[in-house]
């Protein structure tokens, strides 16, 4: 039996100091509802999101009176016919926040639509593909909007387009394949109210939330929302785009290149390179995955332990990639993740892309500051992309394994055997951006 692969750095335990961003009590009551739910339905096809999607139908503290009176009736415990009938009075189902939405640009067959297809079913099967848009557009109910504290799902200014199935609400970087969809479709307007929405996450919270529920505001996604305003810009050529977005585009930028996420690290010849990692601003069970993530920590007995698992955990779930062992330190044991511990080659090429969207499109509208700074950004962090992930022996682009944890206050020096050495498809990134593809 092969022996698991294991990062080149030590494990070291850290002590977690990072931030945390509280959820609002209605968060906190849902996970307790979810609990309760684990206990008496059992894990047999169990759903945690479930719980934390609920909206209620009386006040919080109503809810919680009948939730307490509840658990002392059955000294702890409860029936699944008792817990049943609480949520049924209690509480509206998961998705009932949501109400239908006709998309206002919808056409059964837009005209110059994927005009290279030409075999007839495949073009049959394109547009049934097209056709999809009406099913899942969708805009936040009314109730959200006059009774906040009432819902985890948070208010949006303008129509949605949802995963579908147990993601009932707006996911950031799914966003990003969602909007190149909906320009080959045609459907300008629906993608603009897409980033119309992402654009009000950073007006509120400085940044774009993983997706749109109370309990995603502690941590971000893979930063693509400038990739999105320069492929609508690019269809539309709507300068008011830019100039609605370009100051919450800057404000994001901001968000990862500084405090947790910023990285500083020199190679031997004192060349000091600036990089990014994903870090989640949360140390406790996610609450959409609280029942799943105690059970993972459950080897850890340490309280310190705890939460520094479950902000690794936190930190994948903000990268996209969860859950890969490409944040393990050891690739057979899940509880090694150490996610705030990588340099990531993807993340690191999605700000470059963004610095190299801002700075075009800031040249569009005139800022010529904005963009020849943001212009030169970007140069520093090809020459540090090519410096610190580059493996000329593989030919890829390798993560980098940080050596002195979480806190990474000082700058480090590059080494070699630092370089996750594992192939993942994020290796191979870079290549989306033309500046790689014309060699190093």
């Amino acid at each position: 039996m092969a022996e698991a692969e294991t990062s080149p750095v030590p494990f070291s335990s850290n002590h977690d100091s990072g931030p945390v961003v509280p959820v609002k009590p209605l968060v906190s009551f849902l996970e307790c509802v979810q609990e309760t739910a684990f206990q008496t339905y059992g894990s047999s096809h169990f759903d945690p999101k479930l719980y934390v999607d609920l909206s209620l139908r009386f006040s919080l503290s109503k809810t919680m009176h009948a939730f307490d009176k509840l658990l002392e009736t059955g000294n702890g415990s409860v029936s699944v016919k008792d817990l049943d009938e609480f949520i049924e009075k209690y509480f509206e189902g998961a998705g009932h926040d949501l109400v239908y939405a006709e998309p206002v640009d919808f056409v059964p067959e837009p005209q110059g639509f994927l005009p290279k297809v030409e075999n007839p079913q495949v073009r049959a099967w394109a547009l049934e593909v097209h056709a999809l848009w009406k099913n899942l557009s969708r805009k936040v109910s009314d109730s959200v909007q006059k009774q906040p504290e009432f819902h985890t799902l948070l208010p949006l200014p303008g129509s949605v387009i949802i995963p579908g199935s147990r993601f009932r609400e707006v996911y950031y970087w799914d966003s990003y394949w969602v909007i190149r969809g909906l320009l080959a479709s045609k459907m300008y307007k629906t993608a603009k109210a897409i980033v119309t929405n992402l654009v009000s996450f950073i007006d509120a919270y400085g940044y774009v939330l993983n997706g749109a529920r109370a309990y995603y505001t502690n941590r971000s996604q893979p930063p693509l929302l400038s990739a999105m305003v320069f492929e609508i810009y690019n269809q539309t050529g709507d300068v008011e785009l830019i100039k609605t977005c370009l100051s919450a585009l800057l404000k994001e930028y901001k968000f990862w290149n500084s405090g947790i996420h910023e990285v500083s690290i020199h190679d031997a010849q004192q060349n000091k390179y600036s990089l990014s990692r994903y870090y989640a601003m949360w140390n406790k069970p996610r609450p959409e995955s609280s029942t799943i993530d105690k059970q993972s920590s459950s080897k850890f007995l340490n309280a310190s332990e705890k939460q520094q698992f479950y902000r690794e955990l936190a930190s994948a779930a903000e990268s996209g990639w969860d859950f890969g062992t490409r944040w393990m330190r050891d690739t057979s044991e899940f509880t090694t993740l150490a996610t705030t511990s990588v340099l990531p080659v993807d993340l690191n090429v999605f700000i470059l892309k963004m610095e190299l969207d801002i700075s075009f499109l800031a040249r569009e509208i005139g800022a010529d500051g904005i963009a020849e700074n943001f212009l030169k950004a970007s140069q520093a962090r090809q020459r540090a992309i090519n410096s610190v992930f580059w493996n000329e022996k593989m030919g890829q682009w390798l993560d980098y394994w940080l050596s002195n944890g979480t806190t990474c206050k000082e700058s480090q020096t590059w080494e070699a055997q630092n370089q996750n050495q594992n192939v993942f498809a994020s290796n191979f990134v870079p290549l989306w951006i033309d500046l790689f593809n014309s060699g190093l």
